[in-house]
């Protein structure tokens, strides 16, 4: 395979578009969930409740992205801006690979969206974690 048979990357703003569009699919994936969580526990505003919630809450968004990334390499999301994410190899991640990506994206957004933020200085339009994984966002045709 050539240089010019290479799928492309993605451009950074149809990737920030299909990040709005994925946090918004997200959202209402939490909203059933937290309102389960508040009918078996009552409210969550103790601090305890507040950090349990977070977590079932961190690891349903875990279960979706990891379950997506290894299956078909697309979220719903990426599936409608017509993108998908790949290894080196330009297959879908293993499992391995998509846990360790969502923690390194999920640390990343901890540290005020670093490692997000660095796709405005990649050369290749990566997210850091991505550069990190070898890991990157393709067109789908």
């Amino acid at each position: 395979m050539n240089e010019n048979d290479m799928p492309q990357n993605v451009t950074r703003l149809r990737l920030f578009a299909a990040s709005v569009y994925e946090l918004l699919l997200l959202i209402a994936l939490w909203m059933p969930c937290t309102w389960i969580f508040v009918r078996l526990f009552g409210q969550a505003t103790p601090p305890y409740k507040l950090f349990y919630l977070r977590l079932i809450l961190w690891l349903i968004s875990g279960v979706y992205f990891v379950w997506c990334w290894s299956k078909t390499g697309q979220t719903l999301a990426t599936q409608t801006w017509k993108i998908k994410l790949v290894n080196q190899q330009s297959l879908a991640l293993s499992i391995k690979q998509a846990l360790i990506r969502y923690v390194l994206a999920s640390a990343s957004m901890l540290a005020l969206g670093l490692g997000f933020v660095w796709i405005l200085v990649d050369k290749d339009k990566l997210f850091l974690h991505d550069r990190l994984l070898k890991t990157r966002f393709i067109h789908v045709i």
